[in-house]
């Protein structure tokens, strides 16, 4: 029977990458010469540290790009906010999103039921299945996933015939 899954995931490898590079920038640009801008990063969160809030925000910005020149969809990437660190410093969390929801999920499966469409959806804790007998009833629930913002990114992987 043939079924697909929809996942969001992803590669962390690009992600450091796309820090390395905004790192190298941040140490040619002019408008950071001097300061102490630092980019680390711990799992599924990166931490930006500065001087004041302009360079917090240009570091945020400098990663989106990094990011989606990279290849990996600029939902998967939550903004925190710019609040103040040690020693009259600021700081922010960026927060790399994986893995679908379990509000989400249900969101998706009443999409999917809504359309009428002989197929079935599973939640499997952070993705869901979509099983069905006909081939095309399956890429319409892909098209119709797509179109819809769920406010993470989305992939589909093992389509089984």
């Amino acid at each position: 029977m043939p079924s697909f899954d929809v996942v969001s995931e992803v590669d962390h490898q690009e992600i450091d990458n796309a820090l390395n590079q905004a790192r190298k920038e941040i140490t040619t640009r002019y408008d950071f010469k001097g300061s102490q801008t630092e980019i680390t990063q711990d799992k599924n969160f990166i931490n930006i540290v500065s001087e004041d809030d302009y360079k917090v925000k240009a570091v945020q910005d400098i990663i989106l790009s990094k990011v989606i020149k990279r290849g990996i969809d600029a939902k998967a990437l939550k903004m925190g906010k710019v609040e103040g660190a040690a020693s009259s410093r600021m700081k922010s969390q960026v927060e790399v999103l994986e893995g679908i929801s379990t509000e989400i999920a249900k969101k998706m499966v009443q999409e999917i039921k809504s359309a009428k469409l002989k197929v079935q959806a599973q939640i499997q804790d952070e993705q869901l299945r979509v099983t069905g007998k006909k081939r095309d009833d399956l890429q319409e629930v892909m098209g119709m996933l797509k179109t819809k913002d769920w406010g993470i990114a989305l992939q589909f992987k093992n389509f089984r015939d």
